[in-house]
């Protein structure tokens, strides 16, 4: 069966089918050749047609919730639809001088507006005459939504971003609503209005708009089961084609000659190797964490041709920011320049640092990685830190893992035993400073190592998060999520169910070490999946990119901006 067929037929056959040819086919295969075959058997590009998609303002779409009717956009994303279908909800019952005022709802990325019992034969009739997408939730209960998809229907924002209207009772002088919500479904009837902005009402508001909302003074406290502190992103991007880069690791290698004797991963190309990916993580950062204050890119001193640095929120930083008189520059030690990160200048308390090969899959809140209290959630994984002692033939990761777990059991007579998984690790800066004070000599000697090596420890995806668990400053977390190698053969298949079911919260595309016949087959599979998965460009991409990486001798930054805390700016 063709691809184009393939993708065509329902996805329950489909699945079946390509279970199968992972089973049956794949082990047929020289292995040199699985990932090449497996990629040309799944299909991950957008849905093929029976009829050519035209100029057509809208395209008929299969989703989650059957068969819709959406608009075409080349620009939306989850947060600002979701804003767009409450305005027009609001500004319709506004025009037919119907009251309301706005109620949070359980759903993270759905929206809640009340309106009188009395009112509802007027307010349907209103709603109907919309061309919106219209259902009934619930007794008393409607759901509004206008879809979006991009160009080729790869992704479609319909019902789940939804307005739904509440009508509610009158009741011995209180409103009652139809159902519970996170706050309050019982309120005095004669309680004032207040006009508040967007976030009080949850953290999956779209960044920016002047627009306020009329509710109840209840609905507008801070609950404690609510973070409301600014939460920054970091990530570390390289660009391992920038020819003054390869220079300077060229030269790097000649004064490390340690490095020809040790673990292959140590300097691998593939670590350094940059297939877009930083693009893609911040696209759904900015589709599904639009909670997040800034984002801080830190590089030596390169910047990727499509970033937009003029932007308030975005601030490149140079290694040279964060290292200062400490370590050995330049660096192509990730671990070095994890240990480093908290020294970024402006950096939240609280933070997620991200690889560029980790994705946020679908809309999550702060709490998934922050207590209320601020605490830091941590995600261990079900793969083991070996428990022989370190050896020369370990992987540089292993050997951090190792490393930290000796660190651990000197100081709080514990031994860690798993590792964590590949996902945004929360973080906060002064448990990292804490660390760098208590553990100093090995510390220092990670951010001194210009290459990955034996003796380094793993301060942000592991050090940190037991230290903070045994000093009372962590909690284990829960996150769906999926590690997948880009040179596994089963790899298409696992980005398949993921790219239909959206089912996950986070995923990593590693890239561990590839051969150069392996490399390209895994640019085309990721220039597949990505496009795919995250359509919609980020509010940090520019409309026309640069000509390419640049390595300015200054560091391009944008000022970051203050912001109040949240019970301050939302009022």
């Amino acid at each position: 069966m063709s691809p184009r067929i393939l993708q065509l037929t329902p996805w329950p056959v489909r699945r079946r089918l390509l279970g199968q040819a992972q089973r049956r086919l794949l082990p047929l295969v020289p292995e040199s050749r699985r990932l090449r075959v497996a990629r040309q058997i799944v299909p991950l590009g957008p849905r093929p047609r029976l009829k050519p998609i035209t100029e057509a303002p809208a395209l008929r779409v299969r989703t989650a919730s059957g068969r819709l009717t959406a608009r075409r956009r080349l620009d939306a994303h989850p947060s600002g639809v979701r804003r767009e279908n409450l305005d027009r909800v609001l500004d319709a019952l506004t025009s037919a001088g119907i009251g309301w005022f706005r109620i949070p709802v359980a759903d993270l990325t759905r929206t809640g507006v009340a309106v009188a019992e009395a009112d509802r034969n007027r307010a349907l009739g209103v709603l109907r005459e919309l061309d919106a997408h219209l259902e009934a939730v619930a007794p008393r209960v409607w759901r509004l939504s206008w879809p979006v998809t991009d160009p080729q229907g790869r992704l479609t924002l319909g019902p789940e971003y939804g307005c739904e209207v509440e009508f509610w009772k009158a009741e011995g002088g209180n409103l009652t609503g139809p159902r519970s919500n996170p706050v309050a479904d019982v309120v005095p009837a004669d309680e004032p209005e207040i006009v508040v902005a967007e976030p009080v009402f949850g953290p999956f508001g779209a960044p920016g708009g002047a627009r306020r909302y009329r509710t109840r003074e209840v609905f507008t406290m801070v609950s404690p089961d609510r973070v409301a502190f600014p939460i920054d992103a970091v990530y570390t991007w390289v660009d391992g084609d920038d020819p003054a880069w390869r220079a300077r690791k060229a030269r790097a290698l000649r004064e490390n000659g340690w490095v020809a004797g040790s673990n292959e991963q140590t300097a691998n190309d593939s670590r350094f190797v940059s297939r877009d990916e930083l693009r893609y993580s911040l696209r759904s950062l900015h589709a599904y964490a639009p909670w997040i204050r800034h984002v801080f890119v830190v590089t030596d001193d390169q910047v990727p041709a499509w970033l937009d640095t003029t932007r308030s929120d975005l601030t490149v930083v140079s290694h040279r920011e964060i290292f200062g008189d400490t370590g050995r520059l330049p660096t192509f030690n990730s671990q070095a320049i994890e240990s480093r990160l908290h020294r970024v200048p402006g950096l939240s308390e609280h933070f997620l640092y991200l690889n560029d090969d980790v994705f946020l899959g679908r809309p999550v809140a702060p709490e998934m990685f922050f207590t209320p209290g601020g605490l830091t959630r941590f995600f261990p994984s079900g793969a083991l830190v070996g428990s022989a002692p370190r050896t020369p033939g370990d992987t540089p990761a292993d050997s951090a893992g190792k490393n930290n777990r000796d660190l651990i059991q000197r100081a709080f007579g514990r031994v860690l035993t798993r590792k964590m998984k590949h996902t945004p690790h929360p973080s906060r800066r002064s448990v990292l400073g804490e660390i760098e004070l208590r553990f100093a000599d090995r510390v220092a000697a990670t951010a001194g190592h210009q290459f990955r090596h034996p003796e380094d420890i793993a301060l942000l995806s592991s050090l940190q998060q037991y230290y903070a668990y045994l000093t009372g400053r962590a909690a284990p977390g829960q996150i769906r999520y999926l590690y997948t190698d880009l040179a596994d053969p089963q790899t298409p298949f696992r980005l398949a169910r993921l790219l239909h079911d959206r089912h996950l919260d986070a995923f990593c595309l590693n890239d561990t070490h590839s051969s150069p016949e392996a490399v390209a087959e895994q640019a085309a599979l990721l220039a597949e999946f990505l496009p795919a998965y995250l359509p919609f460009p980020s509010r940090w991409e520019l409309a026309i990119p640069r000509a390419g990486t640049v390595s300015p001798r200054t560091p391009v930054v944008a000022r970051q901006i203050s912001r109040a805390p949240l019970s301050e700016a939302t009022r």
